[in-house]
């Protein structure tokens, strides 16, 4: 059986990442050059298959992203969004737009009360659902998880990133006392990954396989999260053998988003607030810098107060009550050291970002000379 390093080997895994990191370090109007020759590949691949293409649509990024196909590319294809999960703004902007509207497949306290809740993140909430529901399907993994050691398909290895880290095990690896030898805590609560697959991946994979259909996705590996590193891996346009996807913004930094979006005069939703720039030129939203599910609590240990969740408490106090004490999302921050019941003074701070941005001298940015000789 081929493991895990010899597979890496025989793709070339390490060569394809540092590749893409050199694309990573290009100039913005390379990187632009760059997308729009990899929508272009796509296209003509696409055609040759016999598929057809859309794009999936959430908030700024993926916004930018149909702009950009439509006004750059010149590509009149359609697109679709579970705007309900969205914030209101975001919802309003999808409707200027023409998007299409899909239903999530459950309902958000569905997908809690049977899944469980996305906490810390995709990747870290994936393995503490796997602690809490062994089978002897997953007994090897669930031994990495707590150890770091892998088996045969893994190669031997040992310490590797399988590992939770310390925090999180000393909270959620009690599953495996008794069969680790190790003495950590369970929790009273599930842990799930699994909401985005039926709030909104599902809808949207659905609605492509009727329509004959392989997506565009606002996607950049700079973002981080589970999806960066097979985006590295795997490279703007992916053709495997159950899912075809092009994220054309892979190499991206969150500066070239932005960047782009002023060019191309994207609508900004106005949860996100205008894009200004600081005096050492770093481009930012003034207000949401990341948006989601108002429910959604992957990276929320991660942020400064005022959090995800002060920011709902102020739009929307009704709904805030109804996920703090009636869904028990109170109890679990509580769980996981992230304050929330005491109020925090929200005047001029919106920033949903690990550092605090100071609006005093920031400039509005401008657009790129030339761009719009791309679409005109």
């Amino acid at each position: 059986m081929e493991n895990v390093l010899e597979r890496a080997k025989r793709l070339r895994y390490d060569e394809k990442i540092e590749e893409f990191r050199q694309k990573t370090l290009l100039p913005y109007w390379a990187k632009v050059n760059y997308a729009i020759t990899r929508v272009r590949l796509y296209e003509q691949e696409c055609g040759i298959r016999g598929l057809n293409t859309h794009v999936s649509v959430g908030g700024l990024d993926s916004i930018t992203l149909l702009i950009f196909l439509r006004k750059v590319c010149a590509l009149d294809i359609p697109a679709v969004s579970v705007s309900s999960l969205e914030d209101k703004s975001i919802q309003a902007v999808h409707r200027l737009l023409g998007i299409e509207t899909l239903k999530p497949l459950r309902s958000k306290v569905n997908v809690i009360k049977e899944f469980g809740y996305p906490i810390l993140s995709k990747e870290i909430a994936n393995k503490i659902n796997l602690l809490q529901n062994p089978s002897e399907d997953n007994k090897t993994v669930r031994h990495a998880i707590i150890t770091g050691e892998t088996g045969e398909y893994g190669g031997y290895r040992t310490g590797t990133r399988m590992k939770l880290s310390q925090k999180w095990l000393e909270l959620f690896g009690g599953y495996e006392n008794e069969t680790e030898g190790v003495h950590y805590q369970t929790p009273d609560f599930k842990v799930s990954d699994r909401c985005c697959y039926y709030l909104k991946e599902k809808p949207c994979d659905d609605w492509a396989k009727e329509h004959n259909s392989v997506p565009y996705l606002g996607l950049m590996a700079s973002e981080g999260g589970r999806r960066a590193k097979s985006l590295m891996m795997n490279g703007c346009n992916y053709f495997g053998a159950t899912t075809i996807r092009s994220a054309p913004f892979a190499i991206f930094s969150r500066q070239d988003l932005l960047q782009l979006a002023i060019d191309l005069d994207v609508p900004i939703p106005e949860i996100y607030g205008e894009i200004r720039k600081k005096p050492d030129g770093v481009l930012y939203t003034t207000k949401a810098q990341r948006t989601g599910c108002s429910m959604c609590g992957f990276g929320i240990q991660l942020e400064k107060r005022p959090h995800r969740f002060d920011l709902l408490r102020q739009t929307n106090p009704e709904e805030w009550h109804f996920w703090m004490y009636k869904q028990g999302w109170g109890h679990v921050l509580d769980y996981i050291g992230v304050k929330w019941e005491d109020e925090v003074d929200l005047t001029d701070c919106y920033q949903l970002t690990f550092d605090s941005l100071d609006d005093e001298n920031a400039e509005y940015p401008q657009k790129t000379e030339g761009f719009e000789e791309y679409f005109l």
